[in-house]
């Protein structure tokens, strides 16, 4: 046998309460005297149906329907009203306390039995379309996590291919991450933009898979073939990346084609200048310069976060402040401290 449906029955004639709860006896019912009462046991009775009375003394039928309907604890509860008022004017005013049907007094068996039938039916099946939506929602959201972590493993793969070719990209392309989530923040970015950018923001040296190893790993001065072949690899990247549909790699395209332009447009492969470079691309200039700068490299040694800072705002015979977006420099010099503190925390991971 099923589980019986809660009735709740308010109205302030004890007669009237024992007849219905007689003709519902089939339900399982519970009853109250008054609107105060009917709310108090709305919240805990939890019913399926209340049958409201509208003429009680204190707090009348219309206040307690549109108080039940304007708490989310009850909100749901179909409500109707049981009165011997019978205008017009009585009718839109119940419609607009909230109530879902009326029942002119005295009650009809047959009406009330029917009436309560029909309603029960509707809360059955808005109670499942509400529990399945609430199932759909679950799986949306565990499917959007499938589809992340997916993103996150082709990312993790791509850079596992990147580690091949230049050992000490693995470090780097981790400390990237947070350094571009960190300045899409300070950016006021939002939450779920900064966290593409930071599942984004590895990939953008993975052009380097096209580059010869002998061109990669070289302690000397690279020739001018070199140096061409060297400055192919955003174009390399971002072909590995295009044409799709996915918001990451979206990301990740612009990271890796425009991560070695330049504010004063002597950047490459493109030779934009100002704003004419995506905020990718600018962001990533700062971030991949003051790592560079910190780690010990085939033509030049570790530098302390201090000499970074003082090469990044001074300029050297490699670098010129010129090369920054000026809003992300003044961005870097106030807050530097943050950027030593991703690098000494992700300095020692293998």
């Amino acid at each position: 046998m099923g589980k019986k449906s809660k009735i709740l029955i308010v109205d302030d004639t004890e007669l009237i309460l024992e007849i219905m709860a007689a003709y519902l006896e089939e339900y399982q019912c519970e009853t109250g005297k008054n609107g105060i009462e009917g709310i108090k046991k709305a919240k805990e009775f939890k019913p399926d149906l209340i049958f409201l009375d509208v003429v009680m003394p204190g707090m009348d039928g219309f206040q307690t329907c549109k108080i039940l309907k304007e708490d989310p604890e009850t909100s749901r509860i179909p409500v109707v009203m049981v009165t011997s008022l019978s205008d017009e004017e009585s009718r839109i005013k119940g419609l607009e306390s909230g109530a879902n049907e009326f029942l002119i007094k005295p009650v009809n068996r047959t009406e009330l039995l029917v009436r309560t039938k029909n309603l029960l039916k509707i809360k059955e099946y808005e109670d499942f379309l509400l529990e399945y939506n609430k199932i759909l929602e679950n799986k949306v959201e565990e499917r959007t996590i499938d589809l992340k972590n997916s993103y996150v493993e082709t990312i993790q793969r791509l850079t596992i291919a990147a580690e091949y070719k230049d050992p000490n990209t693995a470090k780097h392309i981790r400390r990237i991450s947070h350094y571009v989530r960190f300045m899409a923040k300070m950016f006021d970015y939002s939450d779920e933009e900064a966290d593409i950018m930071f599942y984004a923001s590895p990939m953008h040296d993975i052009g380097k898979i096209g580059v010869p190893d002998y061109i990669l790993l070289k302690e000397d001065k690279l020739t001018g073939s070199e140096l061409e072949i060297m400055q192919s690899h955003p174009l390399i990247g971002a072909k590995i990346l295009s044409n799709s549909n996915s918001p990451i790699l979206k990301s990740a395209e612009k990271f890796a084609l425009y991560h070695h332009e330049r504010w004063d447009g002597t950047g490459y492969p493109f030779r934009l200048k100002g704003k004419d470079i995506p905020f990718e691309g600018r962001i990533m200039m700062m971030a991949d310069q003051y790592d560079a700068l910190r780690m010990k490299r085939p033509y030049k040694p570790e530098y302390s976060h201090k000499k970074a800072v003082d090469i990044i705002k001074n300029g050297d015979e490699r670098t010129s402040p010129q090369h920054f977006d000026p809003e992300v420099l003044e961005l870097f010099l106030e807050f530097n401290h943050f950027f030593e503190e991703i690098y000494d925390s992700y300095s020692d991971e293998t």
